[in-house]
């Protein structure tokens, strides 16, 4: 496939996005290719561990390319999107229960899909071009590919920060909020992994890694929990409406370009998934539920139209005053039933 290049060199799975034109925005052929080669991999005793890279300095992978959804789904067909989401939530979940070390060097924009291939291992190496974050809402989405489970995880209510405004994170950033590992300036990366493959032994990265340059979530915690502390979308934007700060006036020109159910429904997952039972599986379930229905139910079509066919950058949202119906939210993330995501390798 020329999107990607799968292969095994020494002790090594590797798998290298090719479609740098595309900043590597992730294809259904793309997940189900890296979905065969890591159960291949995991049975195989001569593989130590798997190092996923990307060429091209702009992005490891944008995102998913959901320009190739927009045609099904404005004829009425929802099932290619939903089992696009099912089969790419079950090879997040398989990367993050790897019995293996995976090793992943995320560049440039890791965004959406991305997050789901390069942000679940157990090493995840970032240097100074990288921006990671979670821009669903805007395109009338909820953070999803398991990304809601290290928003959840997130300190303080940095989640429901991210996962609302859709902010960018450098590497400091990325590895505070839990999305990163390790800082290793990139003119580095090349011969790392050129070791790894020789030695299969992840703690040449850890000897490598580097105090990464200042972020400034750290800096903004304080503003953040204060704002976001609110049970719901409604609580949260009345607190920042009250306050007469820089911070508020700016977060709140943000959230008003996004989605408001999108952003709701982000409130509740995460308040729902914190708990003793928090997990993977669990994120990607309720993840599910919501991108099951965005397409009929939710603004997802209307947000690619404005953001990638027209590009004119007015989306007309449901809820468009931001005051969102509880109803509405339990309606997006109620149980599917006999739809539901489930694990097991068909």
């Amino acid at each position: 496939m020329s999107d990607i290049d799968i292969r095994v060199t020494g002790l090594a799975g590797r798998i290298t996005l090719t479609r740098g034109k595309a900043l590597n925005a992730l294809s259904y052929d793309m997940c189900m290719a890296i979905d065969a080669a890591l159960r291949s991999w995991a049975r195989d005793e001569a593989i130590k561990l798997v190092v996923i890279d990307a060429e091209g300095d702009k992005a490891f992978c944008a995102g998913g390319d959901i320009a190739e959804l927009y045609d099904t789904g404005t004829a009425g067909d929802y099932a290619y999107c939903q089992r696009f989401w099912r089969d790419e939530y079950r090879l997040n979940a398989y990367i993050f229960e790897y019995p293996k070390p995976v090793v992943s060097f995320l560049q440039g924009f890791t965004m959406g899909g991305g997050v789901g291939i390069g942000c679940h291992g157990t090493h995840r190496v970032v240097g100074d071009s990288s921006q990671i974050a979670m821009p669903e809402v805007g395109i009338g989405l909820i953070p999803d590919v398991g990304g809601s489970l290290m928003l959840a995880l997130a300190p303080g209510r940095l989640g429901e920060y991210l996962g609302t405004s859709a902010g960018r994170m450098k590497a400091a950033d990325a590895i505070y909020a839990g999305f990163a590992d390790l800082y290793i300036p990139e003119d580095q990366w090349p011969g790392l992994i050129a070791e790894l493959e020789q030695q299969a032994d992840p703690a040449i990265l850890e000897a490598a890694a580097r105090p990464a340059p200042a972020g400034s979530l750290a800096a903004q915690q304080e503003d953040i929990d204060r704002c976001f502390a609110g049970e719901t979308l409604d609580d949260i934007l009345s607190l920042l409406r009250a306050e007469d700060s820089e911070f508020a006036r700016k977060t709140l020109k943000t959230l008003g370009r996004n989605a408001p159910l999108a952003m709701a429904c982000t409130v509740e997952l995460l308040h729902r998934l914190r708990g003793s039972t928090i997990g993977i599986r669990k994120a990607l379930d309720h993840e599910y539920r919501y991108t099951h229905r965005a397409m009929e139910k939710g603004d997802f079509l209307e947000g690619i139209r404005a953001q990638i066919i027209d590009k004119d950058r007015q989306p007309k949202w449901q809820y468009a005053d931001q005051s969102v119906p509880t109803s509405a939210v339990s309606q997006m993330l109620m149980p599917l039933g006999a739809q539901a995501l489930t694990f097991e390798e068909e």
